[in-house]
């Protein structure tokens, strides 16, 4: 039984909570209580608790110790809704909703704290105004029925409730942390960037490096300046457009090999050096904030310290606890398998099936056993590679597999047309000439013969693999929230997740289990997303002591 509380919280610490019927009306009295956690606490039997913000909430309840199984998170329902009525980028909050249902002036949404790595709440506060209880339950009734009206009803609301179950599995995990050991990660800094000088001089290594460069040039040059080199490079004759490794190597010079190795250690001494370890890694745990549904397409984010770039070599100091494991699954060719079953090909879903491999399985069947050619091709017509060699593997893959390649044809060619499109689910991309449709359109342009036609190709490249990704990232959702469940009788903890990839610290004598019911909730979210079809989502998971280990 579905049993529904709403709760808002009201100054002073306490909460208003009320029974919830299926309409979204209140089934009995209003209460007003003096703490909210004790408010949460007393009901274990609400199997799903309605309130605005689960970041207003829910870290207050980690902290005190109560977990909630469900909940609906309405700025998150809000969100969505927005998006499929074509008003995605409006103001979010249960106060901007009230507005419009009322015909009141619609406020901004309240601006957003910035993490700060030293406060772990304040990852999640958001500087708003208590909502009362009655404001709330109208709102919650009217998005009930915004939902009914919606083109696939039961899809949105699917959505929704795993877009809410990513909102508590992020404050867990963020709870948790990921295991980080420092004593690691500042013997591979000194390793890798050699000891450190006073000040703010640079470690040993990069300065060895930067007098190499300057060396090869005759003069002193500052390779963290990309101007600075460019210029350099000029003067002896070489006219570059960056210094982008790809395009260093195709000149013969000196300064190449000191360059790329310094650029190489500079990103880690900036981006993963001994002041991100200050900041960013207490008590054994790295927590980055994590923010679900950060894109318009989906995909998670986090708040601060790049979580979802670590770099490989940085891997090494990601360590579990002594007598534990960390558990590291992948999803494999996750964006293939879920083109498979949303375009319903019926051959692409036949070799999306029990193939570990899929580029091997496809060609197999239409490229004579090429597999790069194959590979190529399922990427090019998820991605939009029209020209050249990719062309004529697209050709190939839209003789064997036409529903497959129509189906992203058809996204792309009603992006270019400024409709909307949606994910499988029921996430909608950005109006046309939205400010968030400016930006992704911005991302995509390349250089095409007129701006008109030019922003109408870069929406049509965006919204093709839009169609892909962001249903690959509603699969995501329902995997997560399935493991959480599946998980929540054992010591293991949910600690990282990003795209397609997942990673749960656990005693090693859980580590077998979990690793079962991490391709069980694979499996399960694949049907709940999908329904049922031949397509599989096979995962390719390590149990590990140390995340470099992993791939």
């Amino acid at each position: 039984m579905d049993l529904r509380w709403a709760l808002a919280p009201v100054v002073g610490g306490g909460a208003e909570v009320v029974p919830v019927r299926a309409d979204g009306s209140a089934a009995g009295e209003i209460r007003r209580e003096r703490d909210l956690v004790a408010a949460v606490a007393s009901r274990p039997e609400v199997s799903r608790w309605i309130w605005r913000s689960t970041a207003e909430v829910y870290p207050r309840l980690l902290a005190a110790g109560v977990r909630v199984e469900r909940c609906y998170d309405m700025e998150c329902a809000e969100v969505l809704l927005l998006g499929h009525e074509g008003r995605l980028g409006e103001p979010r909050s249960v106060a901007a909703a009230w507005a419009r249902l009322t015909g009141a002036p619609v406020p901004p949404d309240p601006p957003l704290r910035p993490a700060d790595p030293n406060e772990q709440s304040s990852l999640f506060e958001v500087e708003a105004e208590p909502v009362p209880l009655p404001t709330l339950l109208a709102v919650y009734a009217d998005q009930l029925t915004r939902h009914s009206r919606s083109q696939y009803p039961d899809r949105l609301r699917l959505l929704t409730a795993s877009e809410s179950s990513g909102m508590l599995i992020a404050a867990e995990m963020d709870r948790a942390g990921l295991p980080w050991s420092a004593e690691v990660h500042r013997a591979l800094l000194t390793e890798l960037l050699g000891e450190r000088f006073g000040g703010t001089g640079e470690p040993r290594r990069l300065t060895e490096l930067a007098d190499q460069v300057s060396a090869a040039f005759g003069r002193r040059v500052r390779p963290d300046l990309p101007a600075d080199v460019l210029k350099a490079f000029k003067q002896a004759g070489y006219l570059l457009r960056s210094t982008r490794r790809w395009e260093l190597e195709t000149i013969d010079h000196p300064a190449v090999a000191p360059l790329i190795e310094y650029k190489k250690l500079y990103r880690i001494y900036t981006a993963n050096g001994w002041t991100w370890l200050h900041d960013w890694v207490h008590d054994g745990r790295f927590r980055p904030g994590f923010v679900p549904g950060g894109t318009v397409s989906g995909r998670w984010v986090t708040n601060g310290g790049g979580g979802l770039q670590i770099p490989k070599v940085i891997r090494r100091a990601v360590v579990a606890d002594p007598g534990w494991r960390l558990v590291v699954a992948d999803a494999s060719q996750l964006e293939p398998r879920v083109l498979a079953a949303i375009s319903r090909d019926p051959g692409l879903m036949a070799v999306s099936g029990d193939a570990a491999d899929l580029y091997k399985a496809v060609s197999d069947t239409a490229f004579s056993g090429d597999r790069a050619a194959a590979k190529l091709a399922v990427l090019g017509a998820i991605y939009g590679q029209t020209s050249g060699d990719g062309l004529q593997n697209l050709a190939a893959l839209r003789k064997r597999f036409p529903r497959a390649v129509q189906y992203v044809d058809d996204a792309a060619r009603a992006g270019e047309e400024g409709r909307l499109v949606r994910t499988w689910l029921g996430r909608t991309c950005p109006p046309s000439g939205s400010q968030l449709d400016a930006q992704m359109v911005e991302d995509q342009i390349v250089e095409e013969p007129q701006v008109d036609e030019r922003q109408a190709r870069a929406r049509g490249r965006f919204t093709r693999n839009f169609v892909v990704q962001g249903s690959a990232a509603d699969w995501a959702l329902l995997m997560m929230a399935a493991l959480r469940q599946s998980i929540a009788g054992l010591e293991a903890e949910l600690v990282f997740f990003q795209h397609d990839e997942v990673i749960v610290h656990c005693p090693a004598g859980e580590a077998e289990q979990v690793a079962t019911a991490i391709q069980a909730a694979g499996d399960l979210a694949g049907e709940l997303t999908f329904g049922r079809t031949p397509t599989r989502f096979p995962f390719s998971t390590a149990i590990v002591e140390s995340y470099s280990d992993a791939k």
